[in-house]
């Protein structure tokens, strides 16, 4: 048995390796189809879902259209009971093939069949099935393809109607068909032949042209500190050099230039032409002198109070706050308008406390204090925050005695010192 088994695989792979094929599904060819998978019963039929085992035999009548002869084999139970039923299935069907000359080829499938069930709780008559169903061949090679199918199976069994499902996957293995005949190969037409064309006649070599050089400046003339714009170009130059302290450049550019006395510039090019050289020059003016507008009163006032000595501004503040009283708020307009009349004051806004609490405590209600008036003056007045700096001094600074009231009134202040130029 061994031996005859082996001589039918040995005959099936010498089929596979001699079939010439060119198409996914031809007409005229044969196959056969070894499948497995799985069978679900009716559930009127107490019988199990069980592996099925099964062959497909095959021939296209064309590419499209195909017939098969199929036999498949269940071996199951019924749920009631533990007896084994075995069940065959044999028939034909007919396919039709959807893009044959693909390598995926999807089919539908029609065809009748007899279920004939053996065991001894089962009639052994033969049942006449309804199937239709989808599959689809999947080619590997001309000479193999993998192949997947479903099928409903309808039948009438004890005057009931049955509906099965099948399903199974399993190899499609074509031989035989009819191959296309091979299309003529023409050959590619001759070139033409190609005209010889004469070698041009020599000419003598020409002597390498002469550079030039243009340089300008962009203004003439400035006031000290300005910028002017050197602005230069060649042609048949490799390379240039500009004087006084530039050096080389390339052959043409834009370079901004800012000395601080008149000066000449000379360009020089140079070629396998020669050279070539020009000049700018640039006139340099001292600017004119500025006498500084005089004070108003009210500036000189204002500068005499905070320029260059700590000014004590009249703010008084509730026990533990830092919120500034709107009666207040016009010794602070005087620093807004000073700092506005000299933009580039800058200085310290400070607060200080009694000795009254802890020294942790006063260091830290004094710097609220005194960020609470910065605050409100670079706010209101528009001034740049990074122009006032603050700092709390708490107790550290008194200006009086705080053994007295009046002395610890005195030393609840906050003072601004300023440095003007």
């Amino acid at each position: 048995m061994k031996k005859r088994i082996s001589s039918a695989i040995l005959s099936v792979c010498v089929i596979m390796a001699s079939a010439t094929a060119f198409g996914a599904n031809r007409a005229e060819q044969f196959s056969l189809s070894p499948v497995i998978g799985g069978y679900t019963f009716d559930g009127k039929q107490h019988l199990d879902t069980n592996l099925i085992y099964g062959g497909r035999a095959g021939y296209n009548i064309t590419d499209n259209f195909g017939v098969e002869a199929l036999f498949d084999y269940v071996n199951t139970e019924p749920t009631k009971s533990r007896n084994k039923v075995d069940m065959f299935r044999y028939g034909g069907e007919l396919l039709y093939h959807f893009l044959p000359e693909n390598t995926f080829v999807p089919y539908l499938a029609v065809g009748l069949s007899g279920l004939n069930f053996k065991s001894g709780g089962i009639d052994k008559k033969t049942h006449a099935a309804l199937d239709y169903g989808v599959g689809a061949k999947y080619f590997l090679n001309d000479s193999f393809a993998l192949r997947g199918d479903v099928r409903h199976i309808v039948s009438s069994y004890s005057s009931q109607t049955m509906n099965n499902l099948e399903y199974t996957i399993g190899a499609y293995i074509p031989f035989g068909g009819v191959s296309p005949a091979a299309k003529p190969v023409e050959p590619p037409p001759a070139p033409a032949p190609k005209a010889v064309e004469p070698p041009p006649a020599a000419t003598p070599a020409a002597s390498p042209a002469a550079p030039t050089a243009a340089l300008t400046i962009t203004p003439a003339k400035i006031t000290r500190g300005q910028t002017a714009l050197l602005n230069w170009n060649s042609q048949n130059a490799s390379g240039c050099d500009i004087q006084p302290g530039i050096g080389p450049v390339s052959t043409m550019g834009v370079k901004s230039v800012t000395p601080d006395d008149s000066t000449t510039y000379n360009i020089l090019c140079s070629g396998n032409g020669g050279t070539a050289a020009s000049a700018a020059s640039l006139t340099v003016v001292a600017p004119p002198l500025v006498t500084p507008a005089p004070l108003t009163p009210k500036a000189a006032a204002a500068a005499k109070r905070f320029c260059s000595k700590p000014a004590i501004l009249d703010i008084q503040f509730d026990t533990n706050k830092s919120d500034i009283k709107p009666r207040y708020k016009a010794d602070l307009k005087n620093v807004g308008e000073f700092l506005q009349a000299f933009p580039k004051a800058r200085g310290e806004i400070s607060g200080h406390t009694d000795s009254i609490a802890s020294y942790e405590y006063n260091q830290k209600l004094s710097l609220r204090r005194a960020e609470s008036v910065a605050n409100y003056i670079t706010t209101t007045f528009g001034i740049d925050p990074g122009r006032i700096t603050t700092k709390g001094y708490g107790e550290t600074k008194p200006v009086a005695s705080n053994m007295l009231k009046a002395g610890r009134a005195k030393n609840r202040r906050i003072e601004a010192n300023f440095t003007c130029e």
